[in-house]
């Protein structure tokens, strides 16, 4: 039985993920966390390289789903921006937005990763589902109280 808390892959940022890599495995839909993913935490401003990169993976086929414990109308201002349908307030590593988002996508488990910068969210709430789980370096050590008490017991499983 493959660890809770341990990724399938981990890499540096969402740029360096190999998305043919992802395709040759029959992933086509990707979940994906906001805060110190894809944005600084609790930031509006989406970059011009991640808007890019969403376009790309669009490009290449792949569904896509911002899924964040964030609560707030920000989740979905960011996800209109980014062209993708969200679930804010997701309570992760609890499985029901991670079934919310594969309903969302018409997507299932074989065919789907979750890609985010926390293991006891992320990685664990992809990991219940039998989702392919990517972990990606934090784009900031700015974050939410909480999230930095974690982060200390992260460095255990890493």
């Amino acid at each position: 039985m493959k660890d809770l808390l341990t990724p399938d892959l981990k890499v540096k940022s969402i740029f360096d993920i190999d998305l043919q890599v992802l395709q040759n495995k029959g992933i086509n839909s990707l979940i994906i966390d906001l805060d110190n993913t894809i944005t600084r935490w609790n930031a509006l401003e989406v970059s011009n390289e991640v808007l890019s990169w969403f376009e790309r993976i669009k490009e290449k086929g792949f569904k896509a789903c911002l899924v964040s414990n964030n609560p707030g109308e920000r989740v979905s201002l960011i996800a209109e921006v980014l062209g993708i349908p969200s679930i804010p307030k997701a309570g992760k590593p609890r499985r029901k937005a991670f079934r919310q988002a594969l309903k969302i996508l018409e997507s299932n488990i074989n065919e789907t990763a979750v890609i985010g910068d926390q293991i006891f969210t992320d990685v664990l709430g992809g990991n219940r589902m039998g989702l392919y789980t990517i972990l990606v370096e934090p784009i900031s050590s700015h974050e939410f109280i909480g999230t930095k008490i974690m982060r200390f017991f992260e460095k255990f499983c890493r």
